[in-house]
């Protein structure tokens, strides 16, 4: 869990590392800069995504997208609902290596939204081909990390 004073401060104060301006012109990665500046407490759902699917920050913005996974499994970012757990899914082994606790809790959420994303059908509310096969391959690249233990 992340403390007060924590959540007041950026990746960059954080991790006591200046990026710098960014120097090749992309979305990406001039988003990235921006975000590494500011404060995680300001962090959207979709700054999250970007952040954790880049593999940057994750021992701070990982129990934040967890806030978030515990409530709602399938809260989206700007592409699709569950877009926030499929970029956790898919986070650097290494970490979850490395943070089991998180890794066993992510693992739990990924099953139980699954297993209800499989229950259903064509035609009801939640149902959908997009969510449930970004979801799958998510799960199989966790599933198969050298972590998954």
């Amino acid at each position: 869990m992340l403390t007060p004073s924590e959540l007041d401060k950026s990746l960059q104060e954080l991790e006591q590392s200046d990026w710098g301006e960014a120097t090749y012109d992309s979305h990406l990665v001039t988003t990235v800069h921006r975000l590494r500046r500011v404060p995680l407490r300001q962090f959207s759902v979709e700054d999250l995504r970007i952040m954790i699917g880049q593999s940057i920050g994750l021992p701070y913005l990982v129990p934040l997208a967890l806030q978030h996974l515990r409530k709602d499994a399938l809260v989206d970012g700007d592409f699709y609902p569950g877009d926030l757990l499929k970029s956790v899914l898919t986070a650097d082994s290494t970490f979850w290596r490395e943070h089991p606790e998180w890794r066993d809790e992510v693992r739990e959420i990924a099953r139980r939204t699954l297993a209800r994303l499989h229950s259903l059908r064509p035609g009801d509310e939640d149902y959908s081909d997009v969510v449930l096969e970004s979801l799958t391959e998510g799960w199989k690249v966790f599933e198969s990390a050298p972590h998954a233990v």
